[in-house]
């Protein structure tokens, strides 16, 4: 049998962490091992419990969600973060990625949407959602797109600037698959040479490269 996924959970409303908990473990595949009220706790869990993967609200008590994400991050083989979010929240968003985040979730999204970043984000790959791409867009968009390809881009191929401008408007690995009509073997593949090409860590500081350098608003 296959192990679970570990999650910790992170949020100071208690409703909020008893939702989460319920809807993952109805999942056969997902447990969640510890739950966190604040950041401080949530760096303590995370050292406690060793999870794979971390639901991180942002604002909570004694240390923000960032902080926490920050520390958990800088620490040996450390888990996969996805930062919960909401749409008032959008200064929080370029932190989080620079922070570390492997994704974002609304605390609003769909059941499935949640047990889809979890897994997604167990096995490496990061959902990030649609709306919030549209916000980094918005965030980085310029008055004047660049002409040519950027200098950091220069070394990618063509399959994997295009692999690398869907990652950029969130779509997930099995997403880039269906659109590309190739395996997803062959997208993992794509993925792991521009993240080294770029001397990128996740996929997420890739579609940070994507936006600073404005390929990512180019039509």
């Amino acid at each position: 049998m296959a192990e679970k996924i570990r999650v910790l959970v992170a949020d100071d409303q208690r409703l909020v962490r008893t939702g989460f908990r319920v809807i993952l473990e109805a999942e056969g595949d997902i447990e969640v091992v510890a739950e966190a009220d604040t950041g401080t706790e949530a760096i303590r869990q995370a050292q406690l419990t060793a999870p794979d993967v971390i639901l991180m609200d942002i604002r909570m008590p004694e240390l923000d969600g960032l902080s926490a994400t920050e520390q958990i991050r800088r620490q040996p083989d450390p888990p996969t973060i996805i930062v919960l979010t909401t749409f008032d929240q959008n200064e929080y968003v370029y932190r989080a990625l620079r922070a570390g985040a492997a994704g974002f979730l609304l605390k609003d999204s769909p059941s499935t949407r949640l047990i889809a970043a979890v897994r997604a984000a167990a096995t490496g790959d990061s959902l990030i959602e649609p709306a919030i791409t549209r916000r980094l867009v918005e965030r980085f968009a310029e008055p004047v797109v660049p002409q040519g390809l950027p200098a950091e881009l220069q070394a990618l191929t063509e399959r994997e600037l295009e692999v690398l401008r869907l990652i950029a408007r969130g779509l997930s690995n099995a997403e880039i698959a269906a659109e590309l009509m190739v395996a997803d073997t062959t997208v993992k593949t794509h993925v792991a040479r521009l993240l080294t090409k770029l001397g990128v860590r996740d996929r997420v500081q890739a579609v940070v490269v994507a936006y600073e350098t404005g390929f990512a608003n180019r039509r």
